[in-house]
């Protein structure tokens, strides 16, 4: 590592020693013929070659230096080695020698700061496209060896449940539906972590159809209702003023709206107190369908309102003491990409009301 550094400061060196010869050599054979010929004849101008190699090859103080050699020995001209009276016209040319000199200087400067933001830049780019490499592997490896070993506890439990190393005593059972519903929550949390970050970075591919959001919140009810009974509270659904059972038709992605009904589901239920009641209440309109997830929690403060939907965002109420924050922005992902809105307010006198809607399209024929 030593040797290798030492190499390469000489390398730099040996560069910086060619570079310096060149001018040398440049300022040379430009004061041979300014100092040689008459002071009407101004070779100033060829000082800009060693000015813009300076400024290619050294730092910035080297190319100053240079500049303020040339520019010097340019009027020097004037006086040295004299003899002659000078007249106007070629103080004149000299001076306007000495200005392109220094314009050239001014101007390799910019390019050179230009240059050097541009390659900034790019390397901080690259850097950037190796870190989301980095992390999309490293999500993609830890999630993976997250869930394998999750699933295969999910199974040994489900043997022990089901009695094939023994009978179950009632209060094993109970231990171990305890133990499968923990594994089964870090199981989904893992999985919504996986999907918020492929959503961020990959952007929510959606499988659209034309969907009965009545079919979608009903099936998300039946698989929420072993979770509703533990936490004690009922779940219902209604369909608006009337309350008649229709069809909401929205073009949307079945799968990805499921989850967005188990997500504001298990939010209501996580946060109604025992012999609370969540309700889901479908809106149908001429052109968009509304959906209402109302529950009797503790609601929030106005100023927690905006940022409800943030990844990680964790509050001050009750409310946030449950979950990992992943859940809700995963829902707002799902519904920005359904070119929908979704948002949440407080429910008087008690709880909330999380809500989103999606632009209505006809029945399939």
């Amino acid at each position: 590592m030593i040797l290798s550094r030492l190499l390469n400061i000489k390398g730099k060196l040996d560069q910086h020693g060619k570079t310096y010869w060149l001018i040398a050599i440049a300022f040379t054979i430009v004061i041979a013929l300014e100092y040689l010929t008459p002071p009407e004849y101004v070779f100033g101008y060829l000082y800009t070659g060693t000015i813009l190699l300076a400024n290619s090859r050294l730092n910035r103080r080297a190319m100053l230096s240079v500049t303020l050699a040339a520019t010097g020995l340019t009027f020097l001209n004037l006086f040295i080695p004299g003899g002659k009276i000078i007249d106007p016209p070629t103080i004149a040319n000299r001076l306007i020698a000495v200005l392109a000199l220094i314009v050239t200087a001014w101007l390799s400067d910019r390019n050179r700061l230009k240059e050097e933001a541009i390659t900034y830049t790019q390397a901080r780019l690259r850097s950037q496209e190796q870190l989301a490499t980095i992390r999309e592997d490293f999500v993609s490896t830890l999630t993976h060896d997250l869930k394998t070993p999750l699933l295969g506890a999910i199974e040994t439990l489900k043997y022990f449940q089901n009695g094939q190393f023994g009978e179950v005593t009632p209060t094993q059972a109970k231990v171990l539906q305890t133990m499968a519903r923990s594994h089964q929550n870090t199981l989904q949390l893992v999985q919504t972590l996986l999907d918020v970050y492929r959503n961020d970075t990959e952007g929510l591919k959606l499988q659209l159809a034309p969907i009965n959001l009545v079919t979608v919140a009903e099936e998300a009810i039946a698989t929420l209702l072993e979770l509703a009974r533990t936490r004690q509270v009922y779940v219902s659904l209604h369909y608006g003023e009337s309350d008649f059972r229709r069809a909401l038709w929205v073009n949307g992605d079945s799968l990805q709206l499921g989850r967005v009904f188990s997500n504001l589901l298990i939010n209501g239920i996580n946060h109604t107190p025992r012999g609370g009641k969540v309700e889901v209440v479908l809106e149908d309109y001429s052109s968009e369908q509304i959906v209402k997830i109302l529950d009797n929690g503790s609601g929030f403060d106005q100023t927690e309102l905006p940022y409800l939907f943030e990844r990680f965002y964790q509050g001050h109420s009750d409310r946030h003491l449950f979950g990992s924050g992943l859940g809700l922005y995963l829902t707002r992902q799902i519904i920005t990409a359904h070119q929908g809105t979704i948002w949440a307010e407080n429910r008087s006198p008690r709880g909330a009301i999380f809500a989103f809607r999606l632009l209505a399209c006809p029945p399939p024929r």
